[in-house]
């Protein structure tokens, strides 16, 4: 082989490479009705998420009124929430109250149905579709105005009390009793819990049922060692979704308050305070900073109980 022909063997590879088309063109080439079938979901979570969270968080360090143009304050508007602001303590205590007694009544409540509902009724379609129901219509404004009229002084609760001869207290307006109304409220939504819950019964073997019956454990026996320990991954999913939802609930807090959070802020959610000082005040920078803790406080619980799930949520290994 001559030198000229080892000099072009050699630089054939070069040339080659450079005119063959990059890796992104031709991943583009590839893939390009994928990208553009994303498109719409590019836009909306960079236009109508990502920008928006970025743009809290800057207003967040600022005072912005929506009427002049925003004023950089640092820190401040975080010093104050925790030093300098009642409200935020006492829209923190209700709504971790709410949150404590909501999500576990509800979820042992939409257990217990679809207990019930697991054991083969007949319309058992009809009976699933009646029940979760409530979790379509719950957080709409017309059900949170027709449980202030259950719940009023005057209300259809009150009327049933009277025919036994009890005189019910004025639910709505007694601060006793008002948040425990929006318990309530949250309980009457288990449907979709509900449904999870009887998805994650259908998947426990039958077999294992009748092992335990043939060795004589009772029937309270056989939930506690093998219908709840199988079912803890589920208990896990719905206890995750449903407090970030109870941290999140504002309509029938919003609606049964008139928006103020009353009788003496006993149902001051922290989105209603939040909503309060954005659209009440145009304290905007302000609300965006009570929005960014609970952001952090949400992930926070998140995170704890992902960590602590390891102690009492068994999976197939």
């Amino acid at each position: 082989m001559t030198a000229r022909s080892i000099q072009d063997a050699n630089r054939a590879p070069t040339t080659e490479r450079a005119v063959s088309p990059s890796v992104w063109s031709q991943l583009w080439s590839r893939n390009a009705g994928g990208y553009l079938f994303l498109l719409p979901w590019f836009l909306g979570f960079f236009g109508l998420t990502l920008g928006p969270m970025i743009s809290s968080l800057y207003l967040s360090f600022t005072n912005f009124d929506l009427l002049t143009a925003p004023d950089w304050v640092g820190p401040a508007n975080y010093v104050r929430i925790f030093t300098a602001d009642p409200k935020f303590s006492t829209s923190m205590r209700v709504t971790l109250f709410f949150v404590v007694f909501s999500v576990p009544l509800k979820l042992a409540f939409a257990l217990g149905v679809a207990l019930l509902l697991n054991r083969g009724m007949k319309g058992l379609p009809l009976y699933r579709a009646v029940f979760y129901l409530p979790s379509l219509l719950g957080a709409s404004v017309a059900i949170a105005v027709l449980w202030r009229q259950l719940f009023a002084g005057d209300g259809v609760v009150n009327d049933a009390l009277a025919i036994f001869g009890i005189k019910g207290p004025a639910w709505i307006s007694n601060p006793n009793y008002s948040l425990w109304t929006l318990v309530v409220l949250s309980v009457w939504q288990f449907g979709s819990p509900m449904i999870i819950f009887l998805a994650g019964l259908r998947q426990i073997p039958v077999d294992m049922y009748e092992a335990a019956s043939l060795d004589g454990a009772s029937k309270w026996r056989q939930f506690w060692k093998i219908t709840l320990p199988l079912l803890t991954p589920v208990v896990f999913f719905n206890f995750i979704i449903q407090t970030i939802e109870a941290f999140k609930s504002f309509t029938p807090a919003f609606i049964i308050s008139g928006g103020t959070g009353n009788p003496i802020n006993s149902t001051l959610f922290y989105t209603l305070y939040l909503y309060q000082e954005a659209f009440s005040f145009f304290r905007m920078g302000y609300a965006s900073a009570l929005a960014w803790i609970l952001l952090a406080i949400v992930g926070f619980f998140t995170a704890f109980s992902f960590l602590t799930s390891k102690y009492w949520v068994h999976y197939d290994d």
